[in-house]
């Protein structure tokens, strides 16, 4: 670098040029951006040593030289950022850059001691400038991977932050910024990445952040109208966060109406399919962040009164691109105790006239859009198998009379997915076996942990469509209609299949029921399948 510069002490006194030049050959980068943001004395009246004077006041401070300080701020900013842009992995480029901004922002402090003059920093927008250093500071402190060089003390200052209402203070900042401006929509999206980097470094805060008005924000953002942009699709993506695994978040969108939201912003997509890759992963956000909050019981309800069953059926019989995530929403809503009233609604609304021809036939397209046929053929499943064990009366009755149409070919598809997925599991027990035995001949111990590992693996290969289907199966067979039981057992017969088996199967799930269930639900749905078992 060439020029010596001058720079203060906490005390006031003026180091050497030599002294300087040490210090900013051991510095880096992020070090003068930090520097910046530092509160200093003001410098008023400081002579030289003889030579050249560092940080001569050779003019009075007036509207003037304010002006004049505030331009030359803002250009070096532009530089600075420009050239960060420019070379983001070359710290040596803009070093020079971020000095110059050092330099005028320590001079700006003067500024402090002439309160009448602050309309200028309004006037000519350093407010913005200054709050965009900021962003900036922060967006490097909470950088991920700065974060996990050292995790204790990257601990302490994200709960300080957090604990001194950041979040509700980037949130006050965002409703001021417009996003017509793109110095503004950039700030947004700035913060935007300081909150993600917070939740992801540290998930238990999430809720907090919320809380902090974080969470209407980003309902407010999703639904404002302005045209589909990075931003949008970064509230996606950061609402889809706060909700996974969060109770606390999803009553909380919840209350803010949150779900007619996620229903209104999807429905663009129920005849049109998503322009570009950028917003069909919005979609995809959204669909993922309304399946999430449909975990929460209360929000079904929900769900239900915002007609979201209704959206989700046009979707299935759209055939566009979200059908796939419409099918797996459905799931969401109709499964367990609490989808009992979205399962009679579905079946008022000739929901079953959308769902058994995608049971009878997995459609080709769903490839396309990044679905396997064993994501397609569970959910589809799934749904059944909740209606079976949800419906009453009249709707129970028209589900079951699907299975005696055409000749029960529903029956017939219905053994076809099952062999098929037996042998699917059948292959994966036989590996499992196999590494069992080696583990066993190498002396290691097959503790609990490696059985739910396994358990799982099994399940990945088939065994949770599996256990859907023998429910069905036993459903249908113990539903009091000869002509599905005589089905049902003769294709078994022909097949080389056994009763034994499906018995096996169910037994094995009533004992591995989902441990986020309560036990009294568990215990009921035990004694539900071994009264169905007792009449198969």
């Amino acid at each position: 670098m060439t020029g010596a510069r001058g720079a203060v002490c906490g005390d006031g006194a003026l180091l050497s040029d030599t002294s300087v030049a040490d210090q900013e050959s051991n510095r880096q980068p992020s070090d003068y951006r930090a520097a910046s943001l530092t509160a200093r004395p003001p410098l008023q009246n400081m002579k030289g040593n003889g030579t050249d004077a560092v940080f001569q006041q050779v003019e009075p401070v007036d509207e003037s030289s304010v002006k004049k300080m505030i331009l030359t701020f803002e250009k070096r900013s532009y530089k600075n950022q420009e050239l960060r842009i420019k070379f983001p992995d070359n710290p040596e480029k803009f070093m020079e850059a971020e000095l110059d901004l050092n330099d005028i922002l320590q001079e700006m402090h003067v500024i402090a001691t002439m309160p009448d003059l602050y309309h200028l920093l309004v006037e000519l927008n350093a407010i913005h400038s200054l709050l965009g250093l900021l962003i900036d500071l922060l967006q490097e402190l909470t950088d991920i991977d700065t974060l996990h060089e050292s995790e204790e003390g990257a601990e302490v200052l994200i709960d300080a932050l957090v604990s001194g209402q950041i979040v509700a203070l980037l949130v006050q900042n965002m409703e001021r910024l417009d996003e017509q401006v793109k110095e503004e929509a950039d700030g947004v999206h700035n913060t935007l990445s300081i909150i993600e980097n917070i939740a992801e470094f540290k998930p238990g805060l999430c809720a907090e952040a919320a809380q902090q008005g974080l969470m209407q924000w980003l309902l407010k953002r999703l639904k404002a109208k302005l045209p589909f942009d990075s931003n949008k699709l970064y509230c996606s993506e950061i609402l889809a966060i706060l909700l996974q695994n969060n109770d606390v978040n999803r009553e909380l969108l919840g209350e803010l109406d949150g779900i007619d939201v996620l229903l209104q912003q999807l429905s663009v997509f129920k005849r049109h399919n998503p322009a570009t890759p950028e917003e069909q992963e919005m979609m995809e956000n959204l669909f993922d962040a309304l399946c999430s909050c449909l975990m929460l019981g209360a929000n079904r309800d929900r769900f239900l009164r915002g007609e979201g069953l209704q959206l989700m059926n046009l979707m299935l019989r759209e055939k566009k691109m979200s059908r796939a995530s419409a099918l797996k929403v459905l799931d969401h809503a109709m499964i367990g105790q609490e989808g009992s009233d979205n399962c009679h609604k579905f079946v008022d609304i000739l929901g079953l006239r959308t769902i058994f021809p995608l049971f009878m036939k997995t459609p080709k397209r769903m490839k396309k859009v990044g679905i396997s046929d064993k994501e397609h053929e569970e959910h589809v499943c799934s749904v059944i198998a909740s209606m079976l064990r949800n419906l009453k009366a009249q709707q129970r009755t028209r589900l079951l009379n699907k299975f005696t149409e055409n000749d029960c070919e529903k029956v017939d598809r219905l053994l076809e997915l099952h062999f098929k997925y037996l042998e699917a599991v059948q292959l994966a027990d036989k590996r499992i076996e196999g590494e069992k035995h080696d583990m066993v001949r190498r002396g290691e111990i097959l503790d609990d942990g490696m059985e739910d590992e396994f358990y799982i693996r099994r399940l990945d290969a088939g065994l949770f469509v599996l256990q859907q289907l023998c429910y069905i199966i036993v459903e249908i067979s113990s539903a009091g209609i000869p002509q599905l039981h005589q089905r049902v057992h003769q294709i078994l017969n022909m097949r080389g299949g056994s009763t034994k088996v499906v018995r096996h199967i169910l037994r094995e799930y009533a004992e591995n029921i989902g441990v986020d269930k309560t036990e009294d639900f568990k215990e009921n749905e035990r004694r539900r399948i071994m009264e169905l078992l007792e009449n198969f």
